[in-house]
């Protein structure tokens, strides 16, 4: 039975809501509904940057404490106002979408200790929209013993496999952290985080020039990237080990450029992610033929370049170019989890997520 399943993600990026429709019976997509985006205010994203260095100290899932109640509350409000207006521009109304998927805001995410936090309130949201919201996807997979990311895998599989194009294919989502899906046919599905994406980059254009991302890669390409700083980080033991495996946003804060330029800072932090991704090729079964690149990142002229520079014989292009919403694919694969979840199917593996068997996830929320 097909559904109509309507996604939203807030990415670590902090950047806003997106909001995306499709029609799925959760192993193939039907149809491609619209889209939407609501972003958040300056005052929001200070909010949220508070309340993720306060969730460092967090030891309880459901812990609310000091600005994290308040950051909880903008999330579910943001995101109600987004699937509102989403419902009122494509002149629709809640009775017609079976499933909202709802990711939340990730503010802590320690496999390690089995704990993984992502605020909104799901009950709130569900009464709001008058729509059954389905959240709380990555829980069960860390409980189980899982990296509970990525959860993206098995869409960017369904989306790859109407390509009928030769693998390996790999489809990169470079948001706040970057990750990979590695898909070979039907029956080889890797996946895991391969380091930092946009979240330094994105923090220092904020220190250094009160940007809040460098549009397009233009200020990276007016400086130098220092190499030497590039294969130090990537001696941190992270990059070595084989996936599955996963990142906190904040798990590189603590590598400093020094005094640099600013354009040589964002330039050394654009290759870094670049870097990063390509380190991943030596540890899966086969060099990539095709990288796909989504999420923010995919509008980087400069990382797409220096990407393509370390990959060798490979082709890099952006998901846009297929035909795909780049934007759009995080939050279209949150409506199709949602509708797996529905389903009981399974959201991650033990080869995307390092779970002992294949785990579905997601609890429902009715209004």
């Amino acid at each position: 039975m097909m559904l109509t399943a309507l996604g939203l993600m807030s990415g670590t990026s902090l950047d806003g809501v997106d909001v995306a429709l499709i029609e799925t019976d959760g192993k193939q997509v039907k149809a491609f509904g619209p889209s939407g985006y609501r972003p958040y205010s300056p005052a929001e994203r200070n909010l949220l940057r508070q309340a993720l260095s306060e969730a460092v100290h967090l030891q309880q899932r459901y812990a609310r404490p000091g600005i994290l109640a308040e950051a909880e509350r903008a999330v579910t409000l943001a995101h109600a106002e987004a699937v509102a207006a989403f419902v009122a521009q494509n002149r629709m109304r809640p009775e017609d979408i079976d499933i909202v998927g709802f990711h939340g805001q990730t503010v802590l995410h320690r496999p390690e200790k089995r704990l993984t936090v992502q605020i909104g309130d799901a009950p709130a949201l569900a009464r709001a929209i008058h729509i059954p919201v389905m959240h709380d996807f990555r829980a069960a997979d860390v409980e189980a013993g899982g990296q509970g990311a990525p959860l993206v895998p098995v869409y960017h599989r369904a989306l790859a496999n109407s390509l009928e194009r030769e693998g390996p294919i790999v489809v990169v989502n470079i948001g706040g952290v970057s990750n990979i899906t590695y898909i070979d046919g039907n029956d080889t599905l890797i996946a895991c985080d391969t380091g930092p994406g946009n979240a330094l980059l994105d923090d220092f254009m904020y220190r250094t020039m009160n940007q809040a991302f460098d549009a397009e890669g233009k200020f990276a390409a007016l400086g130098k990237a220092d190499e030497a700083w590039i294969a130090r980080a990537l001696e941190l033991p992270f990059f070595a080990s084989p996936p599955p495996k996963s990142l906190d946003r904040n798990d590189f804060a603590a590598l400093k450029l020094g005094d640099v330029p600013p354009a040589d800072g964002a330039a050394t932090l654009t290759a870094f992610t670049a870097a990063a991704i390509a380190r991943i090729i030596p540890l899966l079964p086969r060099r990539p033929r095709s990288w796909i690149v989504c999420g923010g990142g995919a509008r980087n002229l400069t990382m797409l370049r220096m990407l393509r520079d370390r990959v060798g014989s490979a082709t890099v292009e952006a998901a846009e170019t297929l035909g795909w919403a780049s934007d759009a694919i995080e939050a279209q694969a949150f409506g199709f989890l949602a509708a797996r979840g529905l389903k009981g199917l399974p959201l991650s593996y033990p080869a995307t997520t390092g779970v002992p068997m294949p785990m579905t996830g997601g609890v429902i929320a009715r209004p």
